[in-house]
């Protein structure tokens, strides 16, 4: 196994956390309900006129799929939910884990808190953090699926999100790139207006770049560095926070074990589930075990060669291929290029 590649499991979570579904009922209305009714009243919406017809109503407990599903509903009345959303959404009123990104002393570690508590923060994107040299990087990967119209509209949400946390704390801009996984938008006077003009289209993953040595600066004294609410997260006040969604445990068991390689049998076992259940609730999710697979091997690829310069051969061995020539097929099927002109 390759030191980089050691790396990249390092930033996955220890342990085997539990985790969530589509349709687990644990996110508080108190906590991101609240906050989309609020946009909704914002802009002249009753409960009446997207609530209502959802079959939610205000105050109950929310599964991911019904927030959704409250989401859907906003972005037919106002085409810039996500941005603006993003930019209230962070750190947000949810309990210790939005306390503790306040206390944080610098970003990088108010990041560590926003990849640990997840669950809490930005339950239907997971952040995944990496430093690479002198750089952060922030990717972004499915919690528990997400119909493919709304996938653009959480990405520019939580990356939004990150951004304002981050000028709000830190009291000034940052220089961060983003990558998105798609096509260029006619339109991006909005990704300029709340992201900044440091935009890449087409990209194999969903990321934000920044150099590590603005991610380090400590934030002002007005940001009142604490362990309190860290420490009591740690010590097991919410256990929920620590929750992954289904996908990104998926995700995690996947990396975890490139080198195998994965079995659809093994990351069954992952589940306690047999695997004709877990193809089962993959497809109730939009998605499927040889899908996820592709993603990991992709984004593990990705990283060995373009940000640590390994060559495709090391990195075919690294992730379990023994052809050299069924990696450059594979590669090619991932992302649409060879390991040479990438």
């Amino acid at each position: 196994m390759s030191d980089a590649l050691a790396l990249l499991r390092q930033s996955l979570p220890a342990g085997m956390p539990a985790h969530y579904g589509a349709d687990t009922a644990f996110i508080p209305w108190a906590y991101q309900g609240a906050l989309l009714a609020e946009f909704a009243h914002s802009r002249g919406l009753g409960a009446h006129e997207w609530l209502a017809p959802l079959g939610i109503a205000a105050g109950q407990l929310l599964t991911p799929r019904q927030l959704l599903s409250m989401l859907a509903a906003l972005q037919v009345h106002a085409s810039d939910v996500g941005f603006v959303l993003g930019q209230l959404s962070l750190p947000g009123h949810y309990g210790l884990a939005s306390q503790a990104l306040q206390q944080a002393p610098d970003l990088r570690h108010a990041l560590r808190v926003l990849c640990a508590y997840a669950a809490r923060l930005s339950p239907l994107l997971t952040p995944r953090l990496l430093e690479t040299g002198d750089e952060l990087l922030l990717i972004w990967t499915e919690a528990c699926g997400a119909p493919a119209p709304l996938q653009p509209l959480l990405v520019d949400m939580q990356m939004s999100a990150v951004t304002a946390m981050a000028q709000w704390l830190g009291g000034q801009p940052l220089r961060w790139t983003f990558s998105f996984n798609r096509t260029r938008p006619r339109e991006l006077s909005r990704h300029a207006a709340y992201l900044g003009t440091d935009l890449q289209f087409g990209c194999q993953v969903d990321a934000m770049r920044l150099p590590l040595s603005e991610a380090l600066r400590p934030w002002p004294a007005a940001a009142r560095p604490s362990a309190m609410a860290a420490n009591a997260l740690a010590q097991g006040a919410d256990p929920q926070a620590l929750w992954r969604g289904q996908l990104a445990v998926l995700y995690d068991h996947l990396v975890a074990d490139l080198g195998g390689p994965p079995t659809l049998d093994g990351s069954a076992r992952r589940f306690n589930m047999s695997p004709a259940t877990l193809k089962r609730q993959l497809a109730q999710l939009g998605t499927h075990y040889q899908a996820q697979l592709d993603q990991a091997r992709a984004h593990a690829a990705l990283y060995l060669m373009a940000l640590h310069g390994q060559r495709g051969d090391a990195v075919a061995r690294s992730l379990g291929f023994h052809d050299k020539s069924n990696f450059r097929r594979s590669f090619r099927r991932w992302t649409g290029m060879t390991p040479g002109m990438l």
